[in-house]
This record gives C-alpha cells, structure tokens and sequence, in this order.
C-alpha cells in the first residue's frame, strides 16, 4: 500500500487525508502512509460538506481515502459536493478549484464497481509492481524520526480548528511510556476493546501504536461506539483490557447492569479524553469487575499522554487525580505572569518533554502563542500539582468544552450561529451532564424580541453544516447578556443563569 501511494504520484511529507470510522481501512492506511515517510490526516466521519472542505484545504490534502458509506452517509456524495469535478476526472488527474491540493480520491466499496473519478481502495493492494515494493524497505532509513507523521484537527478559540503536527519520535515513545504504565512489559498477549474513534489520538497512539509496540491485540466493538457492541466483543474476544472515555464507560456500565452481562476477568480498565467522577471509577470497577482503573491526561499537542496512573496505585490517586507526572516529562504550574506556584496552589499547566508537537500547520502565531521561552507548552488547563508529581484538573483556562470526550470550543459554534437570520447574538457554555460529561448551552438573543426558538429550529440549522456533537443541547433566549465594564460577556454568570434555571 506504500509503495502504491508512490506510483499515485505522491511524494514523501505529502498529506493523505483518511475519512472513516473504526475498521481495517484506518488502521491499514495509517501504518501504509507512515512507512512510506507521508502524513497521515485523520478527519472526523462525524464531518459535514463544510468541515470537510476545511480540513481538507487547511493542511493540503493531496489524497483522501474514504468508505463509500457510513451508516446512512454517501462520502462519495460529500466529497463530490466539495469536488464536483470528481464525476467527470480521470482517476489520478484530479483538478479541484475549491481544493486546488487534492489529486487522488481512494474510495472502498462493498463491490467491484468502479465509483467516477476514483481508485478502488482494494486496487492499493495491486498499483505497485515487486521492484517499487522492495524500496520500501530501503526508504525506512531515510525517514527522519522527528519529521511529521500524523496531523490532528483540534479546535481553537479562533472558532476553526487548528492542526496539531506529531512526529514518528513523539508517536514511538509516547506509546513505549503508555505501554510500560499499563504492565504490557510483562505480558503482551493482552486482548484491547477500544473504543475510542482513531482519528483521536488516544485511539491512534493509546491504541494502535502502542498494541502495535508490544504485539497486543486490538478489538473493535464496531465501526463506533456502541454499548452493546461493546459488551459482547469483550465476552467473545475474551477482553482483558478496556479503553474509553468516561461517558462511554458511563454507557458500559449502564448496559453491564440492565443485561445482567457476566463480563470476563478485565485486568485493566483505561480511561482518558475527559475528567472521570469518582463514583464512575468505582462503577467501572464493581459493575465491570476490572481488577485496575487507570486514568490518563494529556493533550493532542503532547501526543496523548503526560500524566498516568502508576502500575500499582493506591485507590486514593485513581480516585482523586490524573495519576502521576509520566516518564520523561517535565511539568510546572504557573500564574498569570508566567512565573511558578507553590505545589498544592492551582495555576496553568506547563508541560516540556519528548511529547510537544512540533506546532500548528501551517499556523505560525498560534503555535508561537501556545509555546513559552525553552519549549515549555501551555496546556490551557488549570491544574494543582502536588510535591509527589501526582496532579489534578481544577479547571480550565480555555472554554473548551469536552463533551463525551469530543473537544468543543464555543467560539466555533457561536460564529456559526450567529448566522442565523434571526439571532443578534450568540454565546454558549459548557453545563454539566450526567452521561456526556458537559453539554452545550446556546444563550441567545433574537434580532426580533417579539419572535422565539428553541432547540429543533436551532438544530435543524445546524443539519448538514457542523458536526453532530457540536449542537447545542440547550437553547436559552435571554433579551440581556451579563457583561464587565468593558463590555466583556461574563460567561460564568451564564452558567449560573443555567444551574439556577435547568428547566
């Protein structure tokens, strides 16, 4: 497959972008795009027409692998409504004035037919003759390990996402450290359902690049998440390990509990991707059976992990912090001013080790803004790190919400809002949420005081123009918004506008 993206016309460092859900397509094209020294782009099956043509144009795609469908989604169609000149261009020649980079378009279909302007995925499996196919091997030598090997889209307070850079040398040692905390040294025939999305990258280095390392066994429930799915992969594969963010173990344990299900021995349980309530560590622990809850914290802009629980742990850590500072990661916690607090004072998060990504694409200010003097990234988060390099999320300094594991930031939501003919003014929050962790409360005000809406206008707006997981959950119009002096919206006055007022 390497060497066929070669005879494609690409070159190594050119960006393969790779649209799809949880399957052999992702995992293979991922692997395939790194051997032969390229980027891989993962994006988002969750994406809509005008989010695709974002990513696809921001780090200059030069070729997309694709499913023909997902669930009740034509990508081909998508795609062709981003390139209409897909129907009518030859396979390999691909010219597009809306995205000037993009040559090849790589679909899988169920069967042998031949979609307009395309390469059938299975044919990457026949394009290169044996004497392209053995450089391959001759090439590894000559990928630097600190070049690019994987882009990730994560949103930034400027309401597009921004694409955080990682390299082979993040990617390796990241999951080498992930691997050690998780006893994968001891035993590597370790069988992990995972069902973190691998466009994320705790699903691509947590999950691929560490199975990968220590030879373990990776399990996908399904092409997304799903309870049940999940449920009877672990019992029939025999799953000894679990990965997931805290709303899906939310959903696990829910399901453990309604069926009666009789899980497996389950040595170890991740999770990762938001903060985790106590009483679920202890859920994920007696409804499950898992022997160890472990937690992680981390960033994509620190390839996944910078904190983890240790490989033996008192019940006290797991419960009440992100687990311990991890190997080879320097962390402090400063103020305002940039300037270090005392252990046990919460501040900004500071972080500086082999994980930072080498910056935003093509985004020099952004990546200048988020790196302090000496490399030292900024995490956004408040945090309280404690003499014992043990830490806890107190906070955060961003608005970035993260719901069920998907990070949101409100600034994209309320710009697209804001282009409804009948809002004035658009600000959203994060409110907490049971099972998705936070949802998002839209506050707006109407052009018109006289008119009103609710949520089934709002989201039938947002059909088709943003991700599902961005719409709002909660609409609330307000005729005043509270404001400083200065004319700033004070946010959390919203929020307790929201608590005050649920109903």
């Amino acid at each position: 497959m390497a060497a066929s993206l070669f005879q494609l016309g690409l070159s190594k460092g050119d960006r393969v972008g790779i649209w799809a859900p949880n399957g052999a397509l992702f995992y293979l094209s991922t692997l395939a795009v790194a051997r032969a020294g390229m980027i891989s782009v993962g994006i988002n099956p969750a994406y809509q027409v005008p989010e695709l043509q974002y990513a696809l144009n921001k780090v200059g795609i030069k070729a997309l692998i694709a499913p023909e469908r997902y669930r009740s989604r034509s990508f081909y169609g998508m795609i062709c409504k981003v390139v209409p000149e897909l129907l009518t261009s030859h396979p390999e020649k691909l010219k597009s004035s809306a995205v000037p980079s993009l040559s090849t378009v790589i679909i899988d279909v169920d069967d042998k037919r031949a979609l307009p302007g395309t390469i059938g995925y299975q044919d990457l499996l026949k394009i290169a003759p044996k004497q392209e196919q053995a450089k391959i091997s001759s090439l590894q030598s000559s990928i630097s390990p600190d070049s690019g090997v994987n882009l990730q889209f994560t949103s930034g307070t400027t309401g597009q996402p921004k694409a955080a850079l990682l390299s082979h040398y993040n990617f390796i040692n990241n999951a080498l450290t992930v691997g050690v905390r998780n006893g994968f040294e001891e035993n590597r025939k370790h069988r992990i359902c995972v069902q973190n999305p691998f466009f994320h990258v705790f699903g691509m280095v947590v999950g691929i690049t560490t199975a990968a390392g220590y030879g373990c066994t990776l399990v996908l429930p399904g092409p997304g998440f799903n309870a049940e799915e999940s449920v009877q992969a672990i019992i029939k594969e025999k799953c000894n390990v679990i990965y997931g963010t805290p709303t899906m173990y939310v959903d696990l344990v829910n399901k453990v509990r309604e069926s009666g299900a009789k899980l497996p021995p389950v040595d170890v349980a991740v999770t990762g991707g938001a903060p985790c309530a106590p009483k679920l560590f202890l859920d994920i622990r007696d409804v499950l059976g898992v022997k160890q809850v472990k937690t992680i914290y981390g960033l994509t802009e620190t390839t996944a992990v910078c904190f983890q629980t240790l490989p033996i742990d008192s019940e006290e850590n797991i419960l009440t912090t992100v687990g311990h500072l991890g190997d080879h990661w320097e962390a402090k916690v400063v103020d305002s001013e940039g300037n270090m607090v005392p252990y046990g004072k919460p501040g900004e998060l500071w972080m500086r080790g082999y994980g930072n990504m080498l910056g935003y694409w093509g985004d020099e200010a952004k990546t200048k803004d988020t790196f302090a003097e000496d490399n030292w990234l900024k995490t956004g988060d408040q945090f309280v790190l404690r003499e014992d390099g043990y830490g806890k999320i107190v906070g955060r300094i961003k608005e970035m919400v993260i719901r069920g594991g998907e990070n949101i930031y409100p600034k994209e939501i309320e710009d697209f809002l804001n282009s409804h003919p009948k809002i004035l003014e658009t600000h959203c929050v994060g409110v907490p949420d049971e099972r998705m962790g936070e949802e998002i409360c839209a506050f707006v005000r109407l052009r018109d005081s006289s008119q009103t809406m609710d949520r089934a206008e709002l989201k039938d707006f947002c059909q088709g123009k943003i991700a599902h997981f961005k719409v709002p959950r909660y609409v609330r119009v307000v005729e005043q918004l509270p404001r400083t002096t200065s004319g700033k919206i004070q946010k959390f006055k919203l929020l307790e506008s929201f608590l005050n007022n649920k109903d």
